[in-house]
């Protein structure tokens, strides 16, 4: 049973219906994440690709002196 069936069988959602500003809200996770090689996963700071969020400056529209 893959997480889309496990949500929908107990009624959950990744986030909640009503949010608001100033609130943490943290959406489940997969339950067999795809996983990096250990020493990338070292050198990103965590092991899962899905949590590997690159901050690129510049090279996203940001300005010059990013």
């Amino acid at each position: 049973m893959d997480m889309k069936q496990i949500r929908a069988s107990y009624g959950l959602r990744p986030l909640p219906e009503d949010t608001v500003e100033a609130m943490a809200y943290v959406p489940y996770q997969p339950y067999s994440p795809e996983m990096c090689k250990p020493v990338l996963g070292y050198e990103n700071g965590t092991m899962f690709k899905a949590l590997h969020k690159p901050f690129y400056g510049c090279k996203c529209g940001g300005n010059d002196d990013d």
